[in-house]
């Protein structure tokens, strides 16, 4: 990204402290930034517009803000942000990490088994893929649209196209957003471990913190005072998109390498590395926050090429057979039906 860009990017970003959550608001914000300015050419210009960039950035931290909306609201959503996993490996004694089950209900089945359910365990994993397949579906329509406002064939319904077009992509960016929330939620160490506050009733060789402040001290002032967008963007790893997209085992993996950091956390912490002016409370912040964004960068270009096999509107039309000019989409899309 060019620098111009970025400092624009930067005077429209505006740092509030905010309730502390996973990453707190900063975290969250630098993670969708950071993965949008890092999107590579093959993605369409819109996502790369100084204004969608912080948009999403923005977003990404809504599904914290809608928090406390209800009880029902929030007893069914807010275990969506974590993933209890055990220290051998497993949710709550139930699925291992990385062989989860393909859908939630099978998911759910696994728990229960185990003497457990989701509303303890959380079901982060779940979160994570399944706006990873929205944000796809979105590019699907997205390429569909794009494409039948161009094609002189389908003018008599080029407005309707050219609008549907517009709202999708402001729809894309929300969607992006919730995207990252999770991916960064999956980021945080203290959200992919049973020891999420504090080391817990456990058993506890290592004497680590058992402080109910831990969860806060790390992701909420630690990331504010001392961990900036620059770095972040700097950290971030180069582009890797796997050919077969967005799985449950690729999810499960990536979850299972952020849980593996919970004890080197809780080891920094009794070092004294977590105090204010640390630098390697401020360095372990800051990887974790770019291996977050790095997958969520990942997870867009790979969101991008897997909408070519999708369908659409209803009743559902091949993407493919609309880019080929041979289906033209009004009837599905303006669903008359």
């Amino acid at each position: 990204m060019k620098r111009p860009l970025i400092a624009a990017v930067a005077a429209l970003v505006i740092a509030a402290p905010g309730a502390v959550f996973a990453w707190g608001g900063s975290g969250h914000r630098m993670i969708g930034v950071a993965a949008m300015q890092a999107l590579p050419a093959e993605l369409p210009a819109f996502l790369k517009a100084p204004q969608a960039i912080v948009d999403v950035g923005e977003y990404s931290r809504e599904p914290d803000r809608i928090k406390r909306a209800g009880k029902a609201f929030d007893s069914d959503r807010d275990q969506g942000h974590f993933l209890d996993l055990s220290d051998d490996g497993t949710v709550l004694g139930g699925p291992k990490v990385t062989a989860l089950p393909t859908t939630r209900q099978d998911y759910e089945k696994a728990l229960q088994a185990a003497g457990t359910d989701s509303w303890k365990a959380g079901y982060l994993p779940y979160s994570i893929l399944e706006y990873y397949q929205q944000v796809m579906q979105d590019f699907a329509y997205w390429k569909a649209l794009n494409f039948a406002a161009s094609n002189p064939a389908w003018a008599e319904h080029k407005a309707f196209f050219v609008a549907d077009k517009a709202r999708r992509e402001k729809q894309v960016l929300i969607d992006i957003g919730y995207l990252s929330h999770f991916v960064g939620d999956g980021s945080q160490p203290l959200h992919v471990s049973i020891h999420f506050n504090g080391w817990g009733d456990y058993p506890n060789p290592g004497g680590y913190s058992t402080s109910r402040t831990t969860h806060a001290d790390f992701e909420g002032a630690l990331v504010r005072q001392s961990v900036t967008q620059a770095d972040v963007d700097k950290a971030m790893t180069p582009l890797r998109a796997a050919d077969g997209g967005v799985d449950i085992q690729l999810v499960g993996a990536y979850l299972a390498a952020t849980g593996a950091q919970a004890v080197p956390l809780y080891e920094l912490e009794k070092a004294g590395g977590m105090k204010p002016g640390d630098p390697r409370g401020a360095a372990f912040a800051t990887r974790q926050i770019a291996i977050g964004a790095s997958e969520l960068r990942d997870m867009i270009v790979m969101a991008w090429r897997g909408a070519d096999s999708q369908t659409v509107g209803w009743r559902p039309v091949p993407l493919a057979d609309i880019l080929s000019g041979k289906v033209d989409p009004y009837n599905a899309f303006y669903a008359i039906d």
